[in-house]
């Protein structure tokens, strides 16, 4: 999956309604009240463990991200993790229509987008985009119709929502901005939000942007062990522990509960009152110089 790596790196209103389209952190406590593990500095990481991580999963939006952009260090950074050998795989909520531009683009091997409904993997040599959905073409049809419903309810009872100005190139789910172009939204708006979602029987997640909501019981963690099999016959389930997957709120909890080696970037702690499950281990760093802290750290294990 490449050449050796090359050296130690250096961190550096729309419409409200818009068409559905094609050092140690606190300890954390669950939604439902009860504690949360507090995870570890990065820096305790065991160098023999980190040595034995063949690749990256990463969230994207204060993840990859500063300030809502992708600097040059973190492509840097995930360019040389691959060059290195390892595997790297965004899994984000963004929509299908920016996981196509990613898996095309960007230095990674696939993309797992719109928290868990879809994944694209592009075949430069054969020139194939190869893709995976949670459901068919008919029922995703179908189910945007019934979040037009749910979009419109939002909208109506929560006024200061926007739909999230990427929903026009999304396939499958509702995006709900709650800080990315708009003032962050209060609490009370966010459960309200998340609630008129439930209470039309979809599912609802929050990232540090968006709150998403779609039909069905697919996530992030169900699209990756699914995308590891069909792409690279990887059984995720027995080898979790050569993987690693790093983020940054509450729609990465079943990633963070799931692997060992799950770390978040430090900006997790603002939001980790609303995670069920925090990563074994926290940056120092936020945003991308987190992401960029982990790939040092990787690097200078396998160096």
């Amino acid at each position: 999956m490449g050449a050796p790596a090359r050296g130690r790196i250096v961190a550096p209103h729309q419409d409200r309604r818009t068409s559905l389209g094609g050092g140690a952190a606190h300890r954390g406590r669950s939604p439902g009240g009860d504690a949360v593990s507090a995870p570890e500095p990065l820096s305790e990481w065991p160098a023999a463990a980190r040595s034995r991580i063949a690749g990256v999963f990463t969230d994207i939006d204060d993840t990859l991200t500063t300030g809502g952009r992708v600097p040059a260090a973190a492509f840097d950074a995930i360019e040389r993790l691959q060059d290195a050998g390892l595997l790297i795989v965004p899994v984000t909520g963004r929509p299908a229509g920016w996981c196509d531009l990613i898996a095309r683009t960007w230095p990674v091997d696939a993309v797992v987008g719109e928290n868990g409904a879809l994944a694209f993997r592009y075949d430069g040599r054969a020139k194939r985009m190869m893709r995976l959905y949670a459901d068919s073409a008919p029922v995703r049809a179908g189910k945007r119709q019934r979040l037009e419903r749910v979009r419109d309810a939002i909208l109506d009872q929560v006024p200061d929502a926007r739909v999230s100005a990427d929903q026009s190139y999304r396939e499958t789910d509702l995006a709900i901005d709650i800080a990315e172009d708009v003032p962050r939204l209060d609490e009370t708006a966010v459960e309200r939000i998340v609630a008129i979602f439930e209470e039309h029987g979809a599912t609802a997640r929050i990232s540090s942007i968006h709150v998403n909501g779609w039909f069905g019981d697919y996530s992030k963690l169900s699209m990756t062990r699914r995308m590891m099999s069909e792409f690279f016959g990887v059984d995720l389930d027995a080898a979790k522990s050569d993987y690693a997957f790093i983020g940054d709120s509450p729609n990465d909890a079943p990633m963070f509960d799931f692997f060992p080696a799950a770390i978040g970037v430090a900006n997790l702690r603002d939001l980790a009152h609303r995670c069920p499950s925090l990563p074994k281990w926290i940056t120092e760093a936020p945003q991308s110089c987190g992401f960029i802290e982990l790939a040092e750290a990787l690097l200078a294990a396998k160096a």
